[in-house]
């Protein structure tokens, strides 16, 4: 099999291979070693690589019995450069943290390469995630592969970016505020954002940090429940993290099963879309139709969403960099001194008003899932816009009050605790690829995953990545 053929396949099937001893876990390194080197001085998604380090860990695997492999079995996987892989750089996109080397692995990689994955690079991120623009004072700006002056958005836009581009099969991302969700998006990928605890992390700073979580991303539903098995599970070091289930996301992805009431929202009733977002999202949720689905127009009641999502994002950015603030200000973007500033000016009463909107986000929400097995919107409202632009100022006529408030239509969904994945699900006039959001109940990735999956069928958009940059049009 060629290299372009190997770069082609799913993961599934890569993981499949090496299973039957068709491949080994060398051989993909060196096929990923050869598509980095020819691919990603144009798109800049995997700055820091650690081949040297993935072929000891491989080379280890290789000793072992095949049965004793792991799911992953070998497979190669990219940590978005947030998260500490030993004896690797972790610069969090900070020139404060440009040459730190992490000592040890975070339980998520920990995790990870217990189930077979080869860690062999680390993906482009916003300084500190922050951020749906994939861009750092230390690396530069990820570039969108569909088009190379448009943004890949953020903040996992390294990793979208690597998979569309085939130099990975499959990704690890965050997400807050759509850092996992938005990349996809744009990117043309599938990206998840589980619910809180599926993936058990090193906690930092704070016990209770469930704005953001861990997740998998991938070029296809199955590839990504895939991922999603060998990342969760219940971990001691992370008290809230949730034992694994007893039936796999993979084998809820290939159930089949199909929803039988969706909702769709062009705008969760809170922001404004891109009229041409709108059409193709809308579209796109009307084919559950043909595999026998109601699809109603409907949404929960997010309306608190801006407010209660600007305290709480501010609160944890206070709790968690403050003191890099005292020491760094000169090396801190802009928009990361505002996010820490606004947390500082934080009233106890603001903060305690913030939570009780959670509160009753996440109940509405559950009470909106008695009605309906899914709700799906636009993942981002715009399509991809141009990379030199820091974040999306206005839309449809609307101006923003700032740099994250584009972003309702994600961060709604993180604040009502729902798992949400953003499907590829049509593309622009330009081309630009368009992502739909799909999300479940709390807990309820099994059901997103089996959703996604047939809409996923019936789209027929499956194989559209991995493709070569392509220059402006």
């Amino acid at each position: 099999m060629s290299q372009q053929e190997l770069i082609r396949q799913s993961a599934c099937d890569v993981v499949a291979k090496l299973k039957a001893g068709e491949v080994t876990p060398l051989d993909l390194l060196d096929v990923l070693e050869k598509r980095i080197s020819e691919v990603d001085g144009k798109v800049n998604a995997l700055p820091i690589l650690c081949f040297e380090r993935a072929r000891e860990h491989a080379k280890a695997l290789m000793r072992k019995p095949a049965s004793e492999r792991g799911l992953l079995a070998g497979l190669p996987v990219p940590i978005k450069d947030l998260s500490d892989v030993a004896g690797v750089r972790n610069t969090q996109g900070s020139p404060i943290f440009k040459d730190h080397v992490s000592a040890r692995s975070d339980i998520l990689v920990e995790r990870l390469e217990d189930n077979g994955g080869v860690v062999y690079a680390k993906s482009n991120t916003p300084e500190f995630g922050a951020g749906a623009n994939t861009f750092n004072e230390v690396f530069g700006a990820t570039l969108n592969p569909f088009d190379t002056s448009r943004s890949a958005a953020g903040s996992s836009g390294g990793a979208a970016v690597a998979l569309a581009t085939g130099m990975a099969w499959l990704a690890h991302g965050s997400d807050m505020g759509g850092s996992l969700r938005n990349p996809a998006s744009f990117c043309g990928i599938v990206g998840m954002r589980p619910s809180i605890g599926r993936v058990a992390h090193t906690p930092k700073f704070k016990l209770d940090r469930t704005l953001g979580v861990q997740g998998p991303m991938a070029r296809n539903v199955e590839d990504l429940a895939l991922l999603l098995d060998a990342m969760s599970g219940e971990h001691p070091a992370d008290p809230l993290s949730l034992p694994a289930l007893s039936s796999s996301f993979r084998s809820a992805a290939r159930s089949g099963k199909k929803p039988k009431r969706v909702a769709y929202s062009p705008d969760l009733g809170i922001t404004p879309v891109d009229p041409e977002v709108a059409a193709i999202t809308r579209k796109a949720a009307e084919r559950f139709t043909e595999a026998g689905c109601i699809v109603e127009e409907a949404h929960p009641d997010l309306s608190e969403a801006h407010e209660c999502f600007h305290v709480l994002r501010a609160f944890d950015f206070a709790v968690s960099k403050a003191a890099l603030l005292r020491k760094h200000r000169d090396l801190l973007k802009p928009e990361v001194i505002w996010n820490i500033e606004e947390g500082l000016k934080l009233t106890v009463e603001q903060i305690q008003r913030a939570e009780a909107q959670r509160i009753a986000m996440t109940a509405r929400a559950v009470e909106f899932f008695k009605t309906y097995d899914l709700l799906l919107a636009p993942t981002t409202i715009v399509a991809p816009f141009p990379v030199q632009n820091r974040y999306v100022a206005e839309c449809a006529g609307k101006k923003f009050d700032n740099y994250v408030q584009w972003l309702g239509i994600v961060y709604a969904i993180t604040l009502a605790c729902c798992p949400a994945l953003s499907l590829p699900c049509g593309f622009t006039n330009l081309g630009l690829p368009v992502g739909l959001q799909i999300v479940g109940p709390p807990r309820g990735e099994a059901q997103v995953l089996a959703g996604a999956k047939v809409l996923e069928d019936i789209l027929g958009l499956r194989g559209t990545t991995p493709i070569d940059p392509r220059e402006p049009r």
